[in-house]
């Protein structure tokens, strides 16, 4: 029993305080694989943030809050217990990259216990620097800086695998069976700099509405064509028909330019166009937040009724879905490579 499952999220401020706000900020924005800015820049422009962006993502919080906690890490540890019954080599833990618990205390517990071997599962289906690439660094930054002796296994993005889109379609079948008029595939955003660091390739073409001719060269490292390869791969498993659905992308932060089609503008179009029911579902989140269900859930609903839509169903995210938790476990032992 010394293989221990470490699941890796972005993580919540301890509260919807103010002050517990900026401090979840701070060590979010200071990450330089979020913001990619030289330090002094970094430190700056953050600071700037800082002054009105804790009440303002406070109030946000507060709104969606429960009364067990914070509903990323409340649901992220009802998938943590689940996972348990499906991980008999060892202890399953859950680490937040930032916050508590973080992904030092974790992996000195395990040390403690006597734990040898881990798989980190980072739980972001796309691949993108300031998601999986900062919670794989982090990890590599504690064992080295304690000479942690571990065997170190690490889940690979799983934009494009069976198990996750069959959870995905299992999860969202019973708001597809419902009537609808459209089905909006809203995933988080990324500013396109991030994107043209990693493709090098001049003719890769960041307006793209669909993954088709995008190499897998490319594809390994484009975040926003793994977007469209899922979408795409659901939405075949789910029986749907070309404009039943689109993608956008959603949390836009500061002035640069962010990957397109943008969440805000699809819902005003599909209003205007005559869209009365909208599903939307968030399928780069693994558990719901305060993207999904403060951003989407509230502020995206009154935004699209505003513009003349009727209804907006948010779908859940997989959270602890039973067909979720199999698949996971089946990922966790499959889809992974060394450290």
């Amino acid at each position: 029993m010394t293989h221990a499952l470490v699941l890796i999220n972005l993580g919540s401020p301890a509260s919807p305080k103010v002050g517990d706000v900026r401090r979840y900020l701070d060590q979010f924005l200071m990450d330089p694989y979020v913001v990619d800015l030289p330090w002094p820049l970094r430190r700056l422009l953050v600071s700037l943030i800082l002054i009105r962006r804790p009440a303002q993502s406070a109030h946000a919080y507060e709104s969606i809050w429960w009364d067990e906690g914070s509903p990323l890490i409340v649901l992220s540890r009802r998938l943590q217990e689940r996972m348990r019954l499906q991980w008999s080599q060892g202890p399953v833990e859950l680490a937040m990259r930032y916050g508590e618990p973080s992904i030092e205390s974790v992996l000195l517990r395990l040390a403690e216990q006597g734990i040898t071997t881990l798989t980190l599962a980072p739980l972001y289906p796309q691949f993108a620097d300031s998601t999986t690439t900062t919670a794989i660094e982090e990890a590599r930054r504690v064992v080295a800086r304690h000479d942690l002796k571990f065997e170190v296994n690490v889940l690979q993005p799983f934009y494009d695998q069976p198990e996750y889109l069959g959870a995905l379609v299992d999860s969202a079948r019973p708001h597809l069976q419902q009537p609808f008029d459209h089905l909006l595939l809203s995933f988080h955003g990324l500013p396109e700099r991030h994107i043209r660091k990693l493709v090098k390739e001049p003719g890769h073409d960041l307006r793209a509405t669909d993954s088709h001719g995008v190499s897998d060269e490319v594809l390994a490292r484009c975040y926003r064509s793994q977007c469209l390869r899922t979408a795409e791969l659901f939405a075949e498993r789910a029986g749907l028909h070309p404009g039943q659905w689109s993608v956008s992308f959603q949390s836009r932060l500061g002035k640069d330019k962010w990957i397109e089609p943008y969440t805000e503008t699809r819902l005003d179009e599909l209003a205007t166009q005559g869209v009365k029911r909208l599903l939307v579902m968030c399928p780069a989140f693994v558990a719901d937040c305060i993207e999904t269900l403060e951003e989407i859930g509230d502020r995206g609903r009154e935004q699209f009724m505003a513009a003349g839509g009727e209804e907006l169903v948010l779908v859940p995210c997989l959270n602890d879905h039973p067909r979720w938790v199999t698949s996971l476990a089946q990922l966790c032992r499959r889809n992974v490579q060394p450290l």
